[in-house]
């Protein structure tokens, strides 16, 4: 088939252009562009890749292609198509583009995991014309599909855990698990996973075990936050070549390498189907967290100095492979990513803004097949030292705009009102999950001491902020019991003192004034444990600050 060959001039020659840089991929304006803008699994046996084509005008002397369109498949740890000609589709030339794809139907095949992008052919050079796009709905393949728990509030908890009994009669609806990938690899629990087998932690995984079943079988939604420390066994879960750094607590996963994206997929699809929910001894996991604050490269997902663009990328590629190994085995677990409070931060090259981060992060969800991600967000006061939000805008870090240094619970609705945008919407147009999942108020001022009352008069503030923003699904308060470490850096998050006398167990001393109010801040006896709180926050009525106020005062 002849390439087709068309002129244009004026504002279309002016548009070609301008479509043609937005692709960037490609040697010259002169040759086809293309836009893929679907990829998903059809029936269980097929993918389906699908967006459109315009046709570009040779100039003189340059080599025509072979008048076809080409589909290749890269992995996560591919960059390019390279010297490449294994193509794995191919069709004519049109305007629309549609191709379809034999897939396994396994969870474990790696096309589920992979992008896709159309390539000509000139001479025996195959050149990228298009985006990459990955499947966007591996859930489609899960076996597990049981509906997502609908709690009966948005009370959470980080809970010790040998005061399980105490949380209960707290009423806890949400908790956390943080769970330390590198203390997974290597152990006595094998595992099959795309004709390998994987060796893990069977002692460790058994405490998680118990851990996350006693949770869900009282009802309470789990949410894991996946975390990536240091191994020196294992180098191939921390991108290659990456030197251990003191500052770093954890470090990015490793999809970069091959090795690096197969053990890392194989660890999250274990753990993905053994918290589905399919097994009542193991547990269920409702919401994953990939990562912990993300936007902070130096602490707490090191992948070494990098600007904003390549770091974010470089995650979202990470995140794709979690999603798809979470979402292929538990259809309806949520995935989320999380970030600091550090809303337009200066951006360096290990610390970045988490508005410039999402912002980053969604587009490049979009361009390349869009997911139901979500958010969890940590919105502690500012600064964390002193339990008062209300008054955190005299620091001048926060105030009700988009470009505010800092949000946090006085301007919560700064997040919310800007994840109602079109542009931050799922593909189906609906506002994405969002969970708080860490903040809490000291009960030990920097400045004064103890302050155990307006502890627990913030605590009442924001969680009302919250139950009356209907763009929140989960409030999980940091934590039960005080930490020793918190402690000494006047962060007495706790609803219980801790004794300071014993750094290596945690043990609870005394409820602080906030044990009540918590207990009681989503039953019938609310507002008569929250009303000491109005004359120390300065307010006559809840409604005064929370428009819309759900409870009668």
């Amino acid at each position: 088939m002849k390439k087709r060959t068309l002129f244009r001039s004026g504002a279309a020659f002016l548009m070609g252009l301008l479509m043609t840089a937005a692709v960037g991929c490609f040697t010259s304006f002169a040759y086809d562009s293309a836009r893929l803008k679907a990829c998903s699994v059809e029936n269980g046996n097929s993918i389906s890749v699908t967006g459109t084509a315009t046709a570009g005008a040779l100039n003189e002397g340059e080599t025509p292609d072979d008048g076809y369109y080409y589909l290749f498949e890269l992995h996560p740890y591919e960059s390019e198509i390279g010297s490449r000609t294994d193509y794995i589709a191919w069709s004519n030339k049109s305007d629309k583009l549609k191709f379809t794809l034999k897939y396994s139907g396994d969870s474990t095949d790696t096309m589920l995991y992979s992008r896709f992008v159309v390539a000509l052919k000139t001479g025996s050079t195959y050149t990228p014309i298009s985006n990459a796009i990955y499947v966007t709905n591996p859930g489609d393949v899960a076996k597990y599909r049981e509906a997502y728990p609908e709690p009966m509030s948005k009370k959470g908890l980080l809970i010790q855990l040998d005061m399980l009994g105490d949380a209960l009669n707290l009423g806890v609806k949400h908790t956390t698990v943080n769970i330390p990938y590198h203390q997974l690899v290597g152990g006595n629990l094998k595992y099959k996973y795309n004709g390998k087998t994987y060796n893990f932690n069977g002692d460790l995984i058994k405490d998680y075990d118990k851990m996350i079943s006693a949770f869900s079988a009282k009802g309470i939604v789990v949410t894991a936050i996946l975390l990536n420390g240091w191994n020196d066994s294992y180098p191939e879960l921390h991108e290659a070549g990456l030197a251990k750094r003191t500052e770093a607590f954890y470090y990015g996963f490793n999809v970069s390498t091959e090795q690096g994206y197969e053990t890392t997929r194989a660890l999250l699809s274990f753990m993905a189907e053994r918290y589905s929910g399919a097994h009542d001894d193991y547990g269920r996991v409702s919401n994953w967290i990939v990562g912990n604050e993300i936007n902070n490269n130096l602490n707490w997902n090191y992948t070494g100095p990098m600007d904003i663009d390549s770091y974010t990328k470089l995650y979202s590629k990470v995140f794709r492979v979690a999603y798809t190994a979470i979402k292929s085995q538990s259809r309806n677990a949520r995935v989320f990513f999380s970030t600091d409070y550090e809303w337009k931060r200066a951006n360096s090259n290990l610390m970045y803004g988490a508005k410039d981060f999402i912002d980053r992060f969604n587009a490049d969800i979009r361009d390349e097949g869009n997911i139901e991600w979500g958010l969890a967000y940590h919105p502690y006061p500012h600064p964390m030292t002193e339990p008062e939000f209300w008054d955190d805008d005299q620091t001048g870090a926060v105030n009700n705009t988009e470009d505010s240094p800092v949000v946090n619970f006085k301007n919560l609705n700064v997040l919310t009102d800007y994840f109602q945008k079109d542009i931050m919407r799922d593909a189906g147009g609906n506002v994405r999950h969002i969970i708080l999942s860490e903040e809490g108020f000291t009960s030990k001022s920097a400045t004064r001491g103890d302050v155990y009352d307006i502890q627990a008069a913030a605590f009442a503030y924001a969680y009302y902020l919250v139950d009356n923003n209907p763009y929140i699904d989960a409030f999980i308060l940091n934590r039960q019991v005080d930490a020793v470490i918190e402690v000494e850096q006047s962060c007495s998050f706790g609803l219980w003192t801790v004794d300071m006398s014993s750094p290596n167990r945690v043990i609870a001393v005394m409820p602080k004034n906030i044990y009540n109010v918590f207990k009681y801040i989503d039953t019938n006896k609310s507002l008569k444990y929250t009303e000491f709180a109005k004359k120390i926050i300065g307010i006559n009525k809840w409604s005064d600050v929370i428009p819309g106020f759900k409870l009668q005062e």
